[in-house]
């Protein structure tokens, strides 16, 4: 009865990431461009990453001690996975680095691209994550995957040629500042360290015992201090000339917690759910962000851009597909091995 109850909550826990992940990425797509491209006071984003930070790394901390349920031994828990400098320490001071540069990547992209081509072109991700898992963990791919490749990276042109507007309006309030060429590469940069931080960190999550929550404890607290200096040195004169909480309002505190929440809970992704869970997750969020930026944005949507995006989603089907007879798991055992 207890292996019973155990596989019926790890079904119900995939499906809730499943439909939490798809939730989650077609909000973050929207809000995101909306955030940056609305009338009013542009807010800060490196101060929005920084309190994205941190609220992660309060969220992330309270959950460690509701698994601990004892002060005690949440404080020694924290000081052995805190204080003492290891290998695995190293290794998460590095992921924390780069989550910071692809977060700060993503607003960029978010005030260049429209939505749906920003979700379309950060879906290269995918064939980072697989070239990389070909490199680093020594993963053979099937002929299916690769042509899925093909036609992920065929449906990221075209989608990026499509030149589709989102409106007279806000074409002629934003044209001056925005800029698609800049938007393509900070979103290209962005889904290569997304998909190398991905790898990583999945494998930590999956060869130790240790809880998801002080794993992202742990990457939180060392990506904080990154996130700061990086807003530091980039916007100082803003932050001194027009104050830490410039352009904030509701909608700005409800994205920065959208997005801990999403940082949150692709932790969990990577922890407990598959691959085909994730391509669900993101088709989905493509077709509903698309949707929805119809009504959102006057957004039109192009012969160009439709094709893109299903080529797109074709091809996270068709990479996700599984062999026939023959179960893959993952090839690493050893994280030291990385």
């Amino acid at each position: 009865m207890k292996a019973d109850m155990s596989d019926l909550q790890k079904t119900h826990l995939k499906a809730t990431s499943l439909v939490t992940l798809t939730l989650q990425n077609s909000l973050l797509g929207l809000s995101m461009r909306y955030s940056r491209t609305r009338d009013g006071p542009m807010f800060i984003a490196s101060t929005a990453v920084v309190m994205t930070e941190l609220i992660k790394l309060i969220a992330s901390l309270f959950l460690v001690y509701c698994e601990h349920q004892n002060f005690k031994s949440w404080r020694q828990a924290l000081c052995s996975r805190f204080i003492f400098i290891n290998m695995d320490t190293l290794k998460f001071l590095v992921m924390s680095l780069v989550y910071v540069v692809q977060n700060n990547l993503l607003y960029i992209s978010a005030s260049h691209l429209d939505a749906t081509t920003y979700q379309v072109t950060y879906q290269l991700r995918i064939l980072t994550s697989s070239l990389l898992s070909v490199v680093l963990l020594k993963r053979n791919l099937l002929p299916s995957q690769w042509v899925a490749l093909v036609l992920l990276v065929i449906g990221v042109g075209i989608a990026q040629l499509s030149g589709s507007s989102e409106g007279h309006k806000q074409a002629s309030i934003k044209a001056d500042s925005q800029n698609r060429l800049i938007g393509f590469c900070a979103v290209l940069v962005a889904s290569f360290l997304s998909g190398f931080a991905g790898i990583i960190i999945e494998m930590i999550l999956k060869c130790s015992d240790i809880s998801v929550w002080m794993r992202n404890a742990q990457l939180t607290f060392m990506s904080f201090p990154f996130a700061f200096l990086t807003c530091l040195i980039s916007d100082w004169n803003k932050v001194v000339h027009l104050g830490w909480f410039y352009g904030y309002d509701y909608f700005i505190l409800y994205l920065i917690v959208l997005q801990a929440a999403g940082g949150m809970l692709s932790f969990l992704v990577l922890k407990h759910a598959d691959n085909i869970l994730k391509g669900f997750a993101t088709s989905l969020a493509i077709i509903i962000s698309a949707l929805a930026s119809v009504f959102l944005f006057n957004f039109r949507i192009t012969i160009l851009l439709t094709t893109g995006a299903a080529l797109v989603i074709g091809s996270i089907f068709l990479y996700n597909k599984p062999a026939p007879d023959e179960k893959r798991p993952l090839m690493f055992k050893h994280i030291e091995d990385v």
